[in-house]
């Protein structure tokens, strides 16, 4: 038979009370564990990686003949290649052998005006008829002899309003990014649907500086 523990001085078995000691450090440390697995948790929601936007993907199709003619530039963001550019930016587009001419204007800091002549062609997609399957383009500016190099950038349709009076033009790492009007203004609920649709697509988180720079 096992001994009966020795009674203390209290009258208490000396070995209860120890092993009621042990249980209640045992019970401060589960708590303890505890409330370092909550702060870690939220250390981790804190410092989770976001979620990756959606990739941008091009409009299935785009009229072509519906998208010649000239465009104002309206909202953008800022890019290098356009740095000179301080008012009244346009791009005028039309039909070539080829692909598309695109002629690209603005008003610079002195009163003159700047403009460069590229050719846009259909990039991972066809031309049948007038439709633009998807709207996806490529666009060199280099002169016509240097257009062998492989110097493209994409020019992808992502938004056009149903009756055309304006168009979003991005491209696959949303770094570039125009809005083009019919008109030399952007109406304030055109704003608010691209805006919108910017959002859905991803752009939130990017510069976007209003006007025709």
């Amino acid at each position: 038979m096992k001994a009966a523990p020795t009674p203390d001085r209290r009258g208490l078995a000396a070995g209860p009370v120890r092993t009621s000691v042990v249980a209640a450090g045992g019970g401060r440390a589960a708590v303890a564990l505890a409330r370092a697995a909550v702060a870690a948790l939220a250390l981790a929601a804190s410092t989770a990686v976001p979620a990756a936007p959606p990739p941008v993907v091009a409009l299935p199709e785009l009229d072509v003949a519906g998208y010649m003619g000239t465009w104002h530039q309206v909202a953008w963001f800022p890019n290098r290649f356009q740095k000179q550019c301080v008012a009244d930016t346009t791009a005028t587009y039309r039909r070539v052998e080829g692909g598309v001419e695109v002629t690209n204007r603005c008003r610079t800091a002195d009163g003159s005006f700047d403009s460069v002549t590229g050719l846009a062609r259909p990039l991972d997609a066809r031309i049948e008829g007038e439709r633009l399957r998807p709207a996806r383009l490529e666009v060199s500016f280099l002169p016509e002899w240097l257009r062998w190099l492989p110097f493209w950038g994409s020019y992808w349709v992502v938004l056009l309003a149903d009756d055309g009076r304006y168009a979003v033009v991005s491209e696959p790492r949303r770094e570039y990014l125009w809005v083009l009007t019919r008109g030399p203004e952007l109406a304030g609920a055109d704003e608010v649907a691209i805006r919108s649709r910017l959002a859905e697509l991803g752009f939130t988180a990017y510069p976007f500086r209003p006007g025709g720079a």
